[in-house]
């Protein structure tokens, strides 16, 4: 079965509603990169366990909606520069997401995204190579080993080890970035607690759940 880009557009649409100032459509273009991104990420999940999620829709809402709803939360005016390429690191990207659905919605960033299992990071090559997507970076290695940039913007969603990485991408970002983590309800406490340095926000719903959340911090001290 295969989703065509008008459909695509339609799972997507309660993840782009609100916000004046913020697109609330996706371009021809992007919905053509999520489209190719499907059919690469189903073709490579027949191999690798990229996703325990087996229908396509949802895997459309679920991973891409839930994505390009921090996306837009993260970079609500996209295409304008401030002069300064914003710098994205998605810590334990597994098949990708949240970094590059935001990629695909914000081109102006730069995006590393962090993946210490070998398989799985050569899926994120493969797939950033036939999106030819520029300004994207794989690191595979755990984020304890990133050595490179500390990011302006943090993501991490749906990560093993949640309680000991989430200290480690709070240390990856840069003095005044962000850190947006992507949860379930059980864990939005452990957050706050786990990442003290950060200038929490509250917890938003993600649209189609009554359980998961993205909360957002600030690193409000010089680090």
């Amino acid at each position: 079965m295969q989703l065509n880009e008008t459909r695509i557009a339609e799972l997507l649409k309660p993840f782009l509603a609100g916000g004046a100032q913020t697109p609330n459509t996706l371009t021809p273009a992007q919905l053509k990169y999520i489209s190719m991104y499907i059919d690469i990420l189903l073709h490579w999940n027949e191999r690798i366990n990229l996703t325990a999620v087996r229908e396509l829709e949802e895997i459309v809402t679920r991973h891409f909606g839930e994505s390009i709803f921090a996306a837009r939360l993260l970079f609500p005016s996209t295409g304008i520069s401030s002069g300064k390429t914003p710098h994205v690191i998605d810590v334990g990207s597994g098949a990708g997401f949240p970094g590059l659905p935001i990629r695909i919605w914000a081109s102006e960033i730069h995006l590393t995204l962090i993946e210490s299992n070998q398989k799985k990071a050569t899926f994120l090559r493969e797939t950033v190579r036939k999106l030819a997507l520029e300004n994207v970076d794989v690191f595979c290695g755990r984020a304890e080993s990133f050595s490179g940039p500390k990011g302006d913007v943090v993501t991490l969603r749906a990560v093993e080890r949640f309680e000991t990485v989430l200290p480690v991408a709070a240390e990856l970002v840069a003095a005044q970035g962000r850190l947006a983590v992507l949860v379930g309800a059980a864990q939005v406490g452990k957050v706050r607690e786990l990442a003290p340095g950060m200038l929490w926000d509250a917890p938003i719903g993600l649209p189609l759940s009554s359980q998961r959340s993205v909360i957002v911090g600030v690193k409000n001290q010089v680090g």
